[in-house]
């Protein structure tokens, strides 16, 4: 039987069972922008299985920070070189001292301020992870750092407003009023729904070719068939003249 943070408070923790606890997300926008970027990531990486991706899930790097409930738990974090399996929250001590290698925080209007300073100065000073990136589902603002020395320094936008994380070998930039990902060659990275969709798209655009070849090769028999009579109406074989 799982237990909750709080009820842990006052006994040792058993890591296992440590549950998350966030709260929840500000807005469907929100959800829709977390469910965005863990489905595509996701179905990219489909083959493999040496990451771990956490989605508003709580992380806890001490046994101190369990006892205060200072919990911190970003919307969408990323662990490299780990094994892929569920986990109900990210306990350090159970993960070989792991902390995320790329954390995303989705503002709001009420925790824009916290994402900006606090947030940012416990993922460069104790997590020491080496991306961070925020974005705004309503503002559409986006901004990404990348840990250079003891601090984090911007990472500076191309011509197309795209930022590169070095992390995921990924462009992330904002299409359609969404943060999304895009290759080095510059395509969007698909969902499988998407993916279905063009899939289905290619198909039938292939089958729209074929029967028009189809057509044209009949048209091509007829016209034969039409000269060939013709010759014969004037004595002539067709095939005496290949």
């Amino acid at each position: 039987m799982f237990v909750t943070a709080q009820q842990l408070e006052q006994q040792m923790p058993d890591a296992s069972r440590l549950l998350s606890d966030e709260p929840e997300m500000e807005s469907s926008l929100h959800y829709m922008q977390l469910l965005l970027l863990v489905s595509c990531l996701e179905w990219l990486w489909r083959d493999r299985d040496d990451f771990f991706i956490g989605a508003n899930l709580t992380i806890y790097f001490s046994r101190q920070q369990l006892r205060n409930r200072d919990f911190r738990g970003p919307d969408f974090f990323l662990v490299k070189d780990t094994e892929k399996r569920p986990r109900n929250s990210w306990v350090l001590w159970e993960e070989d001292g792991r902390y995320p290698d790329l954390i995303i925080e989705l503002l709001s209007e009420s925790t824009g301020k916290v994402d900006r300073t606090l947030k940012k100065d416990l993922y460069q000073n104790r997590f020491r992870t080496p991306e961070y990136f925020w974005f705004s589902p309503e503002n559409l603002e986006c901004v990404g750092f990348k840990l250079v020395g003891n601090e984090y320094q911007e990472i500076a936008p191309d011509s197309r407003g795209w930022r590169w994380s070095q992390v995921l070998g990924l462009y992330l930039g904002v299409n359609a009023g969404k943060l999304r990902y895009f290759t080095s060659e510059g395509d969007l990275v698909l969902t499988p729904e998407e993916t279905a969709r063009v899939t289905h798209q290619q198909a039938s655009e292939a089958q729209q070719r074929a029967s028009q070849a189809e057509l044209l090769l009949e048209g091509e028999r007829e016209r034969s068939q039409l000269l060939a009579q013709k010759l014969r109406s004037f004595g002539i074989e067709p095939e005496s003249l290949i």
